[in-house]
């Protein structure tokens, strides 16, 4: 177990004259408040607030945030108030305290909006002081180390959390090292079969590579030496397990195939030029690979990241990557933002280390402004889990305007994610987009280099279409307020006619009812809504079904008496079982929250499976239809707020067989259609159809329909897939 005074030691190394009293002071105020509390592996809970104390150590960070790091769920998980942490250690530490606890538990609120509430505070908080998102990294990292002792349900939640959010956080924050370690333990836990796979075969092949990396930095340092090039070191790594696979997967590749396998890393004297020479004296030994070249020196990402990345071709054939930085670029390159706390060997003065601070400042607050601008505009926590997800994607394509200003976006954008880069008002009225002079569609994507002139038309408007090609959290989120307020002004008018037409059935007087501002008022408060016209919207969506807003206004007994329908209502039941019979669903097998007798049905192009994340949307004379929540057209639906309702699996003992396409990528060879049909079949899973090709890069590609009952059993049936020798990839096919 790791102890206080080795904490304190490191802290007096990195930064001479730390008030380390406060750390002291910290860490009995934690073992105090802490004491008896034990965590999942039942070691003493003190244990892993000293951990993060020790992470934030070794990144030099200061001894607020050391202490910070000790009392950072002293609030969160003791009796302790925050009111308490600012009596005894000051505002600052409670200011990150207070960053780091999370929201007590809203009764109202589902588990999931909740995680996203908290995420939306921290991100709040770290634009005030970025020690705030560093002390979560490392509380998360060491969480991450220590993840065998939970539950599996419980790993697989945080382990997708962190690398949905905490990972792409500290990549944006140009923390490279400490990124790629989340990124490593979150695959460790959500695909173990995949990790233990993939380690396996890099284990295999490590005596070769590291044998080469060792001739390849031999060459290399002998010619910088000859050529007269100073630098620092040479390092050689193999890819790491998580980019690897997630490059096996994109790709539908294999592991000979990787261009960055083994990669070599020149680190230069701190002078810019010596990168230049380094990469000339490389490209002279070996052969480069055409388009392989990147210069993040000269233009270098959001994150503060410098390098210059090639990819040449050496001895007998075998293709690797060069990173060529100066040591001031690698350090950045590795420690990001972290790496500015470091003002040892500068000895800087108080006044000096006050300007370093405000320079570290502004650096992050031009890193974590756009997350924090699209926080406060995404009310609703779904989208803005969605919304971060977007902001964190690396941007890594950079065009210019034709006045040759740099729009700097995330691959894959298109003219339309740009129009909004430059102004929401050029966005909304873009109707077409010129790329080195020529007119290209909308939908085209854009490439580094790139000129692009935007085309307007005053009465111009966004278009739903657009939501099938942009990907910037900044246009998605304007074109979908435009069509939201579109459509909702067409639903409340929509949803008015409904009620005038309820109440003609009913012979209710339009005034008295429609037109009665106050009592539509209440009833819209019954159901959670706050304005009349709230109401009508969701009438209109078809997520209040008209007779209902008439059984509340006319109470329970008089509504019986004037129902006109009140004698057909066994025959729609029984009607309603039939149905659902008839399309195979079943009585019971999508339970709609608060709502009777609604018709579901699994959309087509996701084809939800028992056990997955369902969400419904009201489909006008098709009933619900209920998406995956990870389809990809999910986040179109989500333009119609009021037209997504909650659905769940309901519980039943009776397994449903349902049919699951998947495509298996494999080596062109005899067997393999023999080899996955006999893997399904060994682990009495039904097929119901196979059949194999080949593509024109000679590659198999095997597509096999099998009979599952739900998640789980498709997850073992992918991965005794997986485990035929010449599979590269298995993915699931939607219609």
């Amino acid at each position: 177990m790791i102890r206080i005074e080795d904490v304190i030691a490191k802290v007096n190394e990195n930064r001479p004259g730390a008030d380390t009293d406060l750390i002291r002071r910290a860490y009995l105020f934690s073992a105090l408040h802490h004491r008896g509390q034990t965590r999942a592996s039942g070691e003493p809970y003190l244990v892993h607030p000293l951990e993060v104390a020790e992470i934030l150590a070794d990144m030099r960070l200061d001894e607020v945030s050391v202490s910070t790091g000790l009392l950072h769920d002293v609030v969160e998980d003791t009796l302790v108030d925050i009111e308490t942490i600012r009596s005894y250690f000051g505002d600052e530490i409670t200011l990150l305290v207070d960053g780091l606890t999370k929201i007590a538990n809203i009764s109202d609120l589902s588990k999931e909006k909740q995680q996203a509430e908290n995420v939306r505070k921290m991100v709040l908080a770290m634009i005030t002081d970025v020690r705030v998102v560093l002390i979560k990294l490392a509380d998360r990292l060491h969480n991450m180390r220590t993840m065998q002792y939970l539950k599996p349900e419980k790993r697989e939640r945080i382990s997708q959390e962190t690398l949905d959010i905490y990972a792409p956080i500290a990549h944006r924050l140009g923390m490279g090292k400490l990124r790629s370690e989340l990124e490593d333990l979150s695959f460790q836990n959500l695909y173990p079969d995949d990790y233990k796979r993939l380690a396996i075969e890099v284990d295999a092949r490590r005596p070769e590579l590291e044998a080469a990396l060792e001739s390849i930095k031999t060459t290399i340092a002998d010619q910088l030496t000859e050529h007269q090039v100073p630098f620092v070191s040479i390092e050689g790594r193999v890819k790491r397990l998580y980019s690897l696979w997630k490059k096996l997967k994109k790709q539908k590749i294999m592991i000979e195939q990787v261009y960055d396998l083994i990669a070599a890393r020149i680190i230069t004297e701190n002078d810019r030029k010596y990168c230049y020479l380094a990469m000339s004296v490389i490209h002279d030994i070996w052969t480069p690979v055409p388009e392989r070249f990147k210069d993040w020196i000269a233009i270098p990402r959001d994150n503060l990241y410098q390098s210059l990345h090639t990819s040449v071709i050496g001895d007998g054939g075998q293709p690797f990557e060069v990173q060529i930085r100066t040591e001031e670029m690698h350090q950045i390159a590795e420690e990001g933002v972290a790496a500015h706390w470091k003002y040892k060997e500068s000895n800087l003065g108080k006044q000096e280390e006050d300007e370093a601070l405000d320079q570290l400042r502004n650096t992050v607050e031009k890193l974590l402004l756009p997350l924090v601008e699209n926080t406060e505009q995404t009310e609703d926590s779904a989208d803005f889990i969605e919304t971060l997800k977007l902001d964190l994607y690396p941007k890594d394509v950079y065009a210019f305007t034709p006045m040759g200003k740099v729009i700097q976006l995330p691959r894959g954008s298109t003219p339309i994610d740009f129009a909004y880069a430059i102004h929401s008002a050029v966005g909304d009225t873009c109707t077409g987009a010129k790329v080195n002079g020529r007119i290209v569609p909308l939908r085209s994507e854009i490439h580094n280099g790139d000129v692009i002139e935007i085309l307007t038309t005053q009465n111009s408007k966004p278009s739903g279409d657009w939501l099938n090609f942009t990907i910037t959290s900044r246009a998605r989120n304007r074109i979908r307020h435009w069509i939201s307020q579109e459509q909702r002004t067409e639903s409340i008018d929509i949803g008015r006619k409904l009620l005038q037409q309820e109440a003609e059935r009913f012979r209710l007087p339009v005034k008295k009812f429609v037109n009665n501002e106050t009592e539509m008022k209440r009833i819209a408060n019954e159901y959670g809504l706050g304005r009349p016209d709230d109401l009508f919207a969701s009438v209109g969506y078809g997520k209040t079904l008209p007779r209902n807003v008439v059984a509340k206004f006319l109470g329970p007994e008089k509504f019986g008496e004037l129902d006109p329908d009140n004698q057909k209502e066994t025959r729609l039941k029984t009607g309603m079982k039939a149905v659902k019979k008839f399309i195979g669903m079943g009585e019971d097998a999508i339970v709609v929250k608060g709502v009777d007798n609604m018709l579901t049905a699994r959309a087509n192009c996701c084809n939800p499976l028992r056990g997955e994340d369902i969400v419904g949307y009201i489909s006008l004379g098709k009933g619900i239809v209920v998406h995956n929540k990870r389809c990809k057209n999910v986040s179109q639906l989500m333009v119609n707020k009021e037209r997504i309702v909650e659905v769940e699996w309901a519980k039943s003992d009776k397994e449903q067989i349902q049919s699951v396409q998947l495509l298996a990528t494999t080596e062109n060879r005899t067997g393999m259609l023999a080899g996955i049909t006999n893997a399904i079949a060994d682990i009495k899973t039904g097929i119901r159809d196979a059949r194999a090709n080949v593509s024109k890069n000679d590659i198999g590609l095997i597509e096999v329909t099998v009979e599952v009952f739900d998640k789980k059993h498709l997850d073992k049936v992918v991965s005794a897939i997986e485990q035929v020798q010449g599979v590269i990839s298995v993915e699931r096919v939607n219609t």
